[in-house]
């Protein structure tokens, strides 16, 4: 079997822009993956146009050697950009071998560990008794693991965010959340890099020991020293790592310690043949993954076999919006028209060869927004972290 084409999309889907590629073959098997950006993916795309220029021709069954062959063919290591679009055709090939064979993908990755991927979830309303609320909801639906909402004042309109003020005003609604919720539910918060060191310890100080089960990335990861410094400040576990473009970044955390969660995404970090090194060294540090799974079906199927195939799993992230009528427009069955849903608390395994993914091709013809994240400020007019 040979690769004869690899097709890049860029395209805006519902509200976002979607970096997809399909991979064809000479057999008639045919693979969809999918990258992790949001945002800048026509730097993805023009480097999955590079990797076009060799791979066609090659055998789709190698995807470990085509791995390191992406990864080893420029002089600049890595990196976010690349390793996306090197996802995102790992992802599609994996799909290919799954259909080759008959099996779908966790088969090729061990076989399965459970019959249903547990997930958790993000409260959408304001910070305060709506969240609350809303927590109870999922706990209702059996959801018992989610990240509540905080005081994120104008940062979505790339307006005003002091974290000072975010982190007073915040820190009073969690105390009142795990009175309301009780100990069953596993409280977290993910300050979305948005704070400093000083800020995140004086934000878990302000509250009783096991308010929080969980902290996501509060500050910026390009230094782990500063979040070693944090771990002396605070005893909230870290969940960490959804930025990171490989194992070599996920390295220090593992190894010294640093994070309790490995928020592994699997379109980010090197598709499943990387995501499977990290999962394994993660295992041997007692440390379970936590997927971020922001994006389309794409990236939630690729999550959930990853999820099925390892055995320290904590939970899969869940966009509700997009996978429950009740919290938004519910799946897009028009582009996906066959694809991984969400059933009471998580995820069932799917059962047809390779993803479990159908794309509409001729549905992918919105064509691609220029989007901006938001750029929010401070009071004192500096820029501060999206």
């Amino acid at each position: 079997m040979k690769i004869t084409e690899v097709k890049p999309f860029a395209v805006w889907v519902g509200r976002r822009n979607q970096m997809l590629v399909k991979i064809e073959t000479d057999e008639g098997i045919y693979g969809w993956g999918e990258s992790g950006f949001s945002g800048r993916e026509l730097g993805v795309k023009g480097i999955i146009e590079h990797y076009r220029e060799f791979l066609i021709g090659k055998d789709p069954m190698s995807r470990g050697a085509l791995w390191q062959e992406m990864y080893r063919s420029q002089y600049f290591e890595g990196g976010r950009t690349l390793t996306a679009a090197i996802s995102a055709i790992d992802i599609a090939l994996y799909d290919i071998v799954g259909k080759k064979l008959g099996v779908p993908v966790y088969e090729l990755l061990g076989g399965k560990h459970r019959n249903k991927v547990p997930v958790f979830a993000t409260t959408a309303g304001p910070y305060g008794q709506d969240m609350i609320d809303q927590a109870k909801e999922f706990m209702e639906m059996g959801i018992n693991a989610f990240r509540l909402s905080y005081d994120n004042m104008d940062i979505q309109s790339g307006g005003l965010f002091e974290p000072r003020v975010s982190i007073a005003n915040s820190a009073e609604w969690f105390i009142e959340a795990r009175k309301q919720l009780g100990n069953q539910a596993i409280i977290g918060v993910d300050y979305h890099h948005r704070l400093n060191v000083a800020e995140t310890a004086s934000f878990c100080q302000m509250m009783p020991s096991h308010t929080l089960d969980f902290i996501e990335e509060p500050i910026r990861d390009e230094t782990p020293e500063a979040y070693e410094v944090l771990r002396t400040l605070t005893d909230v576990p870290f969940a960490i790592g959804e930025e990171f473009a490989s194992k070599w970044q996920f390295l220090p955390y593992i190894e010294r310690g640093i994070t309790n969660y490995a928020r592994v995404d699997i379109c980010n970090v090197g598709g499943f043949t990387e995501s499977m090194k990290v999962a394994g060294w993660a295992e041997a540090h007692y440390i379970d993954l936590m997927p971020h799974n922001p994006l389309g079906p794409i990236c939630t199927a690729a999550s959930v076999h990853l999820g099925a195939a390892v055995p320290n799993f904590a939970w899969l992230e869940v966009a509700m919006a997009r996978a429950s009528n009740n919290y938004g427009e519910g799946p897009n069955f028009e582009v996906y028209p066959e694809q991984v849903l969400l059933e009471g608390n998580g995820y069932s395994l799917p059962e047809k060869p390779g993803l479990g993914v159908e794309v509409n091709e001729d549905k992918l013809s919105e064509p691609f927004k220029f989007w901006e994240a938001p750029h929010p400020h401070k009071e004192d007019g500096s820029h501060t972290n999206w």
